[in-house]
């Protein structure tokens, strides 16, 4: 799928070693993004829960950073209370308007940009899940050699958490 023009990750894909975005039409109930980013935290299947924590034992043998979990951060925390610069779950908050949230994990392998875009679909909302991710070294690119065919999986997988 194309990136949509008016996301913010629309300049940094032309030069992105990884990008991709999924969408799904949803019920509209005034959320924002910060809501449906949330959403899709705290229903991430319990299968992708386990391959992080796999992700995690394996590369904190090689010296990388333990990442956590993508819902690993308060079920309360609302979209008003998140700034650039904070942490949720596993990324830091880059922007954080009404109607998108970018939040990244950078290192020095790779920079890892996720945006979640929601757009008014007549009586619905369309959300595209955006990620956009830079490699620096022969490592980064080792390790999306692995992650890149199961993040295909993983994110719309995820995505399906937003319509219950």
């Amino acid at each position: 799928m194309q990136i949509p023009n008016n996301s913010l990750l629309r300049s940094s894909v032309d030069d992105a070693y990884f990008k991709d975005t999924y969408s799904i039409t949803i019920a509209n109930r005034n959320q924002t993004a910060f809501d449906v980013y949330a959403k899709v935290a705290q229903t991430t299947p319990a299968w992708v829960i386990r391959l992080m924590a796999l992700r995690n034992w394996i590369v904190s043998k090689m010296g990388l950073k333990h990442l956590g979990q993508m819902n690993d951060f308060s079920h309360d925390l609302k979209s008003e209370d998140v700034n650039p610069g904070d942490t949720i779950g596993i990324f830091n908050v880059v922007a954080n308007l009404d109607n998108e949230i970018v939040l990244e994990d950078c290192d020095k392998h790779l920079d890892v940009r996720l945006s979640f875009l929601i757009e008014p679909y007549g009586e619905e909302l369309k959300v595209h899940a955006t990620t956009v991710v830079h490699v620096h070294n022969w490592f980064g690119k080792v390790y999306m050699f692995f992650v890149a065919p199961v993040h295909r999986i993983i994110v719309p997988s995820s995505l399906k958490g937003l319509s219950h």
